[in-house]
Parts: C-alpha cells; structure tokens; sequence
C-alpha cells in the first residue's frame, strides 16, 4: 500500500527536511535554529495553538477537536551530540564535532509528520499535544518541560515517544510493559588532600591510593547481567588526579561513574553503597570527600493499558510487533514523563545493519519515517476517534 496516497502526505519533502535538520545539528540547550524551522513548518499545518521557548528551546503543537476526551502527548527530541560525524554524503553535519547521532532529527521529522497528517483528519475528541523537546542528551530537557509555566495549562492525561533502534528489523514496533529503559545517573566522587614536593609526598595528603581503592572496591558492586533484575552496570568515564607537574604530589583528585540499574529505587541502594565506599576509604587516607551528580534519567515504566494501546496500534497498521523481555540499558529522560503521566516508551526498528546509537557513522533510517507516522496517528485513533 502507497503510505503517501493513504495518508496523503509527501514523505519525500519530510526527508528533505529531516537532512536539513541533519546537516545543521544543535547541541543540547542550544536548539534555537531548528526550533525555528519546526515552528515555521508547523504553521503549514494550521495547528490550534504553538507554544515556543517550552523549557528552553522547546515547541508544543496542539491539535483541538473543540469537544471534550483525553489529552494525548506526542514527543520527540530535538538534539544532537558532541560527535564528529565520518559520514562522507552531501546532507553530512556542517559543524566540527557536532552531529545527530542518536536520529533525533528523524524523531522530529516524524512528529511533523503527524502535525501534517491532523491537519488534514483532526481529532474527532480532546486534544493532541505535539512536543518537540530540548536537551534529552544531557537529561535536562524533560525536566525543563514539566517545570516551566507554559506546561501547566497543557497536562496531558496520556504521553507516548518512540526511539529508533539500530539492530531491529526495519519498521518493527518494539514494546514491552513496566520497565523500557533503565534508571541511569552519573556520579563524581571528589577527594581533597594536600599537595606537598613529589621529593617528599609523606608531607602530604595524595589522593591516588584512594582513587584506586575506590575504584577497585565499586566495581566488585557491579552485575552486568542484563537478565537478572538486580542489574547493577558501573562505568568508569573518567578519573582526574592532580595536575601535569613532576614536582608536586597531588592534592586533590576526582572519579566520575556511570551507573544503571532497572528502577530508580535499586539505583538509590547502589548510589548509597558507593558514597558509603568512598567515605571508609576517604577517611582511611585523612581525606575531604564531596559528591556530584550530572545526568540523571528516571526509568521509562510503561503503563499497560497506553502498551495495549501501542500494540493495537501496530497492528492495525500492519507493522511487526516485539514484546521484548528485557528492557534497554540506556536512560532516556522520557522516564520523568511516565513517572508524572501513564503512557509509553517504544521502539521503532532502524534495520539490523543499521551503525549503532552514537556511532560516528550513524544516520537516521529515512525508510522508516512512514512507520513512524503510522504508529503515533493509529495511537491516536485508538484513543481519540
């Protein structure tokens, strides 16, 4: 079936538009531009209402039936990543070490889509909202959203993302109840000593032993079995110790983990067992210990009745359907909203040779836009027609 006859909607002009968001990538917190030209393609489609600078650079859409039922959520986000792109076609990043490497410029082309499609068969009930969200990449934006004054006369009463999966057959819907995606949070442990000559360290209080002992000791805390539900993945991203001088022995140093675990609660336990770590071994050594955290994302747990939802859906647009049994260990920052508003987190298969989230060779699958679009208008039919 011709998806541009049945939908009436020229997909070959959304992937123009979708390598034109491509060739000029925003980082996280810096999406004025493409805001711009969501917000000027989204005026064609003649919604209710815009609303623009939504937690910073975001831009809803709504879509009113004028009587009353549900309103539905739609999201996709917008920005790119600190990745020097080794792509070599003509649409490639225009900007050094910046490019979309997670198809979030595919996400956004997929819910313009939407907006093109309810132009043309609006909502026979309530109202869809179309967000377009900043700053997923940091874990920032969902935040954003939810806190900013705009977003309380919207208060959706269900919301739905998609993310496109590299590995998966192509246009295959991915579902699964309760947990989607892990709980993820990044944590510094910072160790203050004192600096003394490097002739003479027993003046003073150098932090290597203890970073290694640290470091040692918490990732004998890892599970890095993705089956087991007590999952506990720790990353060591990066370790700073002193500075680059041969003649003094560091005062100060610095560790920075990356964990994960399948819900907010176990991630809680494994924080407080690695703060608890740090400590004995600060104290050890006659050290000051502090602590940070950067990057948090909630886990994604998906409402059963928004999964049935997803699953009818799918299958009333004849797309392949996976329950996965396990959730991904990636955080994605669409958990805040599951954990305010029932819904659901799903996939959308980008092809089995498809590079990998993050890869510098990665690009967004246009092929599966069509799928895209199905998915989130049928979701919408389910609920609202």
């Amino acid at each position: 079936m011709n998806k541009d006859i049945e939908m009436n909607i020229n997909f070959e002009r959304l992937t123009q538009f979708r390598r034109k968001l491509h060739q000029n990538p925003e980082l996280s917190g810096h999406e004025s531009w493409t805001a711009k030209q969501l917000v000027e393609e989204l005026k064609k489609c003649e919604p209710d209402q815009i609303w623009t600078h939504v937690g910073g650079h975001g831009v809803v859409a709504a879509f009113d039936s004028g009587f009353d039922g549900p309103k539905v959520m739609l999201r996709a986000d917008m920005d790119a990543l600190p990745i020097q792109e080794v792509n070599t076609f003509e649409y490639r990043s225009k900007f050094q070490n910046v490019s979309h490497k997670c198809g979030h410029d595919g996400h956004s082309t997929i819910l313009l889509g939407v907006a093109q499609f309810l132009q043309q068969q609006p909502p026979k009930k309530g109202k869809v909202l179309l967000l377009f969200q900043p700053a997923e990449e940091n874990g920032e934006g969902a935040r954003a959203v939810i806190e900013d004054e705009k977003w309380q006369e919207m208060q959706p009463d269900y919301v739905f993302a998609l993310h496109n999966l590299p590995g998966f057959p192509l246009g295959q819907i991915v579902v699964k109840p309760n947990t989607f995606t892990a709980s993820v949070n990044s944590l510094i442990i910072h160790l203050k000593g004192k600096t003394s000559h490097a002739a003479e360290p027993e003046h003073g209080l150098n932090p290597a032993l203890a970073l290694a002992k640290i470091i040692e000791q918490v990732l004998k805390l890892a599970n890095n079995d993705a089956e087991d539900e007590a999952m506990r993945v720790i990353t060591v991203v990066h370790i700073h110790l002193g500075e680059l001088a041969y003649g003094i022995s560091a005062g100060q140093g610095s560790l920075h983990l990356t964990l994960r675990c399948w819900n907010d609660e176990h991630l809680e336990k494994l924080e407080k067992d690695i703060r608890e770590t740090a400590k004995k071994n600060a104290l050890e050594e006659r050290l000051e210990v502090s602590f940070e955290e950067t990057q948090r994302f909630h886990a994604n747990q998906n409402d059963a009745e928004a999964v049935t939802w997803v699953r009818k859906a799918a299958q009333a647009a004849n797309l392949d359907l996976l329950d996965k049994k396990m959730p991904f260990k990636w955080g994605e920052d669409f958990g805040l909203f599951t954990a305010k508003y029932p819904g659901c987190m799903f996939g959308l298969g980008g092809g089995e040779s498809l590079p990998a989230l993050h890869n510098p060779d990665y690009d967004f699958p246009d092929e599966i836009t069509p799928s895209g679009v199905q998915i989130f208008t049928q979701i919408i039919n389910q609920i609202l027609n």
